[in-house]
């Protein structure tokens, strides 16, 4: 059984938080890789989320990423999950406490995975209400699925493929 999944409410505080650490990431690594982007909901104003800062770094290919891991351990990424059969996101990489967690996404720079990411966290900053209701059905599902993190995820997967394919066709995004 895994750590039940706890959803609270927006802090002003993330978006700073994000920024200290990819300093300390870019500070690490940064003349090895092209982007870094703060992703999921702790990205988006106003909305709840789990206490976990998602960010995503952009690599060229699987090799790179695999290089970067032991510079990613001298800053506290030890806790590493290698995806596997995944030509575009190649790691997982988290440091922190269940207060604040930070998960660390290694990504082919400008795959559809990356573009994805990004147009998904677009979306809901444009659009309020999308991101309100996103925040009603996790805390929805986190009831529902309160230690089972795949189930949970699972549950999200059409609403955000909803979202990202209004998202794509949004001309002002």
């Amino acid at each position: 059984m895994s750590a039940p999944i706890v959803i609270v409410e927006y802090d002003q505080e993330w978006p700073r938080r994000y920024e200290a650490e990819r300093d300390r990431i870019m500070e690490k690594i940064g003349s090895e890789i092209s982007a870094i982007e703060h992703i999921g909901t702790t990205a988006v104003p106003g909305v709840c989320a789990k206490p976990v800062i998602d960010m995503m770094v952009a690599v060229p290919g699987p090799g790179k990423a695999d290089g970067l891991l032991t510079a990613l351990s001298q800053i506290g990424y030890e806790d590493v999950t290698k995806i596997e059969d995944n030509d575009e996101w190649f790691y997982c990489l988290g440091r922190g406490s269940c207060a604040l967690y930070y998960h660390l996404h290694l990504v082919k720079a400008d795959s559809e995975h990356w573009r994805r990411h990004i147009a998904f966290r677009n979306y809901l900053r444009a659009h309020p209400d999308t991101a309100l209701e996103y925040c009603r059905l996790k805390r929805a599902l986190a009831r529902m699925y309160r230690t089972q993190r795949e189930k949970y995820t699972e549950s999200k997967t059409e609403f955000i493929e909803r979202v990202v394919a209004e998202a794509r066709g949004d001309p002002a995004l």
